[in-house]
C-alpha cells in the first residue's frame, strides 16, 4: 500500500476491526460481504466477466490470493458502474522479477511519495513536474515500481537526454501536452457509460492536440520518440464522429438540451423549429388578438401552473371576446386562456420533449459508437503519459544540473558528487548541499562503516544513496557529477524507526522486525542502508546485535552492497578482521569548544560522537552540559574500548568462550570494587590478596 497508495481499499467486513487497528483511517476503505472474498466465487466471477472457462490463459491460474482480490474487485465494480465494465478485458500480474523489490519501511523511511514533516517535501514532490493528470499518475507508478530492465532504462535516459539537448523540442512538447486533458479518464468514462456531452467535446479537442504532437515526434533524430509518433493514432475518425453529432458549446448534462448538432438529424431540426419559433409566433398572435380585440396592452406570458395566457389590464377587460377563458383574477388584471393558444401550447411542449427525448437517443448511440475507439485511445493516454514523464525527467535534470546515468551488468555502485535531491532543494542559495563520492562494491569496499556526529548529515548521505538509485532506475537524470553502477535489484533501509503504538511494538521492536526482513531477503544485487542499528536497546546490547548484523551481512554468499551508519565506535575495529568492511567518517571542524559539521564523507573511523557539543547547539542549559562532560570524562576513563573490541573479535560462531556475561552482577559488584580500590596506597601484598578475592568471587559465581 506504501508503494501504490491506494485511493480506495475494499475489506472483508470480517477483517475491518483487524485493518483498522493496523491502519487507522489513513485510508478510503469500502466494506464488502465475506463470501465476496470466496476463491470459488473469484474464479466464477471472472471466468464470466472473461468469457472464458479458467483463468490459465492470462497465466495466473496460481496466484490464489491475487485472483480473490481481483474477484472482490470485479463484483465491487458490477455492483457500482451499472455493468458497464466490458472494457476490462484482461486480467495480467506484476512480475515482481521485472522491478526493484522495496517493502513497506524503505518506501516510508525514504520518503517517496510523503514526507514525515508537514512542512517537508517528499521525492516526488521534487521530480513531478508532469503537465497531464495521467502523466502525473504514470511517474508514480514508474517510482513506486523502478525498473531492473536495462535496455528499457537506457531507452528512457536516451529520450531524456535528447530533449535536454533541444530545447525547441522539448518547448513544444510541453505546450501541446497542455492542450490534452486527461485521456485516460475521459476514455474510461466512455467505457462505463458515464461521460457526460461536454467531456465528449473536451476527449474530440484532446484528441485534435495529439496530431502536432505526432508530427513533431516523427522528425525527432531519437529513435525512441519516431517510435512514439508510430503508436499514437490521431482517431480522425472519432473526432469527426463527434465533431459532426455535438455542438462544440454543449452543456455538462444532455438533460440541458442543445448538445446535438442541428445538422446532424432533419426530425431533431424540425422540432427545433417549432420550439425555438415559439416567440415569432406568440407575436403574431398579439399583434392579430390586439387589433381584433382593440385592447393595445395585451400581453401573452406562461408559468408553471397554466402554461401559456392572455393577460387584459382590468381597464380594458369589457373588451374581451366569450371565448377566452379566464383562469386567474390579479388585483389590476385578469388572465385567460384560449383554444387557440392551448394548441400551440401543446405543439411546442410535444417539441420539446421529442427534443430531449432525439438528443438522449444520439447521444447513447454516440457512446456506443465510440466503445470500439476505446482501446486506441487507451494507448494514446499511455503514449501521452509517458511523454509527460519524460519532459518532466528532462526540466527537472536542466533545472537541477542532473547527470545521465550509466547503467552496466556490473555489481558496482560508483557515485561521483552526489547529492539528496530532496534536502538541496530546501536549503538557501548560500548554503548549497555538500557532495558526496560513494564506491561500493562485492569485492573490496561490500560494507562502509560510517560514523560521525549526530546531525552530521549520516542519515542523510544514506537516504541519498537510495534515491539515486531510484531515479536512474526510473529513468531520470540523478542530482550527481556522474553515476556508474550496475542494477539494483532490492533496496532495504533500517532508518528511522519509531513505535508502533498500535501495535504494541516498542522503537526497538520496529527496528528489529525491520532488520530481521533485510537479513531474510537480501540478493547479491541488494542495497542495503542501516542506520543506527541497536540504538533502542543498551549500549552493550546494540553493539552485539551491530556488530553480529555486519558480519552476517559480510560473510553471507550474496555479499550485498551495506552502508552501515552508526554512532558505535567500537564497529570501527571490524576492518581488522572483515577485509571488505570499510570506515568511514562524516567530517568535522573542531574550533575551541565548537564543532562545526562539514558533511564530507572521508576514509576513516570517528572516535567521538560530539553528542555534548550537539546538545550545546540545541540550547541545553549550561548546568547540563558541564555535568554532562564530567561524566563522559569519567565513563571514558573506566571504560576500555580496546578490551572491550577484544573480548568481540575473540567470539566464534561455533565456539563461544564466555568468561561472564555482560550483564552478570557478579561483574558490576566487581567492577564498583575496582573502582573504589586506591592502588597507589596498596601494597604488593595488598594487590595480591585483592586480586585472589575477585578470582574467587568470579569462581563462585561461574558456578
Amino acid at each position: 500500500m506504501e508503494n501504490f497508495d491506494p485511493s480506495e481499499i475494499l475489506i472483508s467486513k470480517q477483517k475491518k476491526l483487524n485493518f483498522l487497528s493496523k491502519f487507522n483511517n489513513n485510508f478510503q476503505l469500502f466494506f464488502l460481504e465475506d463470501w465476496v472474498y470466496q476463491y470459488d466465487f473469484a474464479i466464477e466471477s471472472l471466468c464470466n466477466h472473461f468469457k472464458t472457462k479458467s483463468l490459465k490463459g492470462f497465466g495466473v491460474e496460481k496466484l490464489k490470493d491475487g485472483l480473490v482480490s481481483a474477484g472482490a474487485i470485479m463484483h465491487y465494480l458490477s455492483e457500482t458502474q451499472h455493468q458497464k465494465i466490458n472494457h476490462i478485458t484482461s486480467i495480467n500480474r506484476i512480475p515482481k522479477d521485472d522491478y526493484i523489490w522495496m517493502d513497506g519501511f524503505t518506501i516510508k523511511n525514504l520518503e517517496i511519495f510523503h514526507s514525515f514533516s508537514r512542512e517537508g517535501k517528499s521525492l516526488i514532490d521534487v521530480i513531478d513536474k508532469t503537465i497531464s493528470p495521467m502523466g502525473g499518475r504514470l511517474l508514480k507508478r514508474w517510482v513506486a515500481l523502478p525498473s531492473k530492465n536495462i535496455k528499457l532504462i537506457r531507452n528512457r535516459h536516451l529520450t531524456v537526454k535528447y530533449l535536454i539537448d533541444n530545447e525547441t523540442a522539448l518547448s513544444s512538447i510541453q505546450e501541446n501536452i497542455k492542450e490534452i486533458g486527461d485521456l485516460e479518464r475521459l476514455i474510461s468514462k466512455v467505457a462505463t457509460g458515464k461521460i457526460n456531452p461536454r467531456e465528449v467535446v473536451q476527449l474530440k479537442n484532446s484528441l485534435a492536440a495529439i496530431e502536432p504532437i505526432k508530427k513533431l515526434l516523427k522528425k525527432s533524430k531519437a529513435k525512441s520518440l519516431k517510435e512514439l509518433s508510430n503508436s499514437l493514432d490521431n482517431c480522425n475518425q472519432l473526432r469527426k464522429l463527434i465533431e459532426k453529432t455535438l455542438n462544440e458549446e454543449a452543456p455538462v448534462s444532455i438533460l440541458k438540451g442543445n448538445s446535438i448538432s442541428s445538422n446532424f438529424s432533419k426530425e431533431l431540426e424540425d422540432l427545433r423549429g417549432i420550439a425555438f419559433s415559439s416567440k415569432d409566433f406568440l407575436d403574431k398572435m398579439l399583434h392579430e388578438q390586439s387589433e381584433i380585440t382593440g385592447i393595445p396592452s395585451l400581453k401573452i406570458s406562461s408559468n408553471n401552473v397554466f402554461g401559456y395566457y392572455i393577460e387584459v389590464r382590468n381597464t380594458h377587460k369589457d373588451k374581451v371576446p366569450e371565448e377566452w377563458i379566464r383562469k386567474q383574477t390579479l388585483v389590476n388584471a385578469e388572465r385567460y386562456i384560449t383554444d387557440e393558444l392551448k394548441e400551440y401550447e401543446s405543439k411546442i411542449l410535444g417539441a420539446e420533449e421529442g427534443i430531449l427525448e432525439l438528443e438522449i437517443e444520439i447521444f447513447q448511440q454516440l457512446i456506443s459508437n465510440m466503445y470500439k475507439y476505446i482501446k486506441t485511445v487507451q494507448n494514446n493516454a499511455l503514449i501521452i503519459s509517458q511523454l509527460d514523464c519524460f519532459s518532466s525527467f528532462a526540466q527537472t535534470a536542466k533545472e537541477n544540473n542532473y547527470c545521465m546515468p550509466e547503467l552496466d551488468e556490473s555489481y558496482e555502485i560508483n557515485i561521483s558528487q552526489g547529492r539528496h535531491a530532496v534536502i538541496e532543494k530546501q536549503l538557501a542559495a548560500e548554503n548549497p548541499y555538500v557532495a558526496n563520492d560513494l564506491f561500493l562494491d562485492r569485492e573490496k569496499q561490500q560494507i562502509i562503516m560510517i560514523t560521525g556526529p549526530n546531525m552530521s548529515g549520516k542519515s542523510a548521505l544514506l537516504r541519498q544513496t537510495a534515491l539515486i538509485i531510484i531515479m536512474a532506475q526510473i529513468g531520470s537524470f540523478v542530482p550527481a557529477e556522474n553515476l556508474k553502477m550496475g542494477i539494483i535489484d532490492k533496496i532495504f533501509t533500517r532508518v528511522g524507526a519509531s513505535d508502533n503504538i498500535s501495535m504494541g511494538e516498542s522503537t526497538f521492536m520496529v527496528e528489529m522486525n525491520e532488520a530481521a526482513t533485510i537479513l531474510n531477503n537480501i540478493s547479491d544485487r541488494s542495497l542495503i542502508l542501516l542506520d543506527e542499528i541497536g540504538r533502542g536497546t543498551s549500549t552493550y546490547d546494540g553493539i552485539s546485535i551491530a556488530w553480529a548484523i555486519s558480519e552476517f551481512i559480510h560473510n553471507h554468499s550474496t555479499r550485498a552492497k551495506t552502508l552501515f551508519a552508526t554512532h558505535y565506535h567500537e564497529l570501527n575495529e571490524m576492518t581488522l578482521s572483515y577485509d571488505r568492511i570499510k570506515n568511514y567518517n562524516v567530517s568535522i571542524k573542531e574550533e575551541k569548544n565548537d564543532v562545526l559539521f562539514l558533511r564530507k564523507l572521508i576514509p576513516g573511523g570517528s572516535e567521538h560522537s560530539f553528542g555534548i557539543h550537539v546538545a550545546k547547539m540545541a540550547g541545553m542549559p549550561r548546568k547540563v552540559l558541564n555535568k554532562a562532560n564530567s561524566i563522559l570524562k569519567k565513563l571514558e576513563k573506566s571504560h576500555s574500548n580496546e578490551q572491550l573490541n577484544k573480548e568481540i573479535k575473540s567470539i566464534k560462531d561455533d565456539i563461544q568462550l564466555e568468561f561472564f556475561k555482560l550483564d552478570d552482577p557478579a561483574l558490576e559488584e566487581i567492577k564498583e570494587e575496582l573502582l573504589e580500590i586506591d592502588i597507589n596506597s596498596m601494597t604488593p601484598m595488598d594487590a595480591l590478596l585483592k586480586l585472589s578475592e575477585i578470582k574467587r568471587k568470579i569462581t563462585d559465581s561461574q558456578d
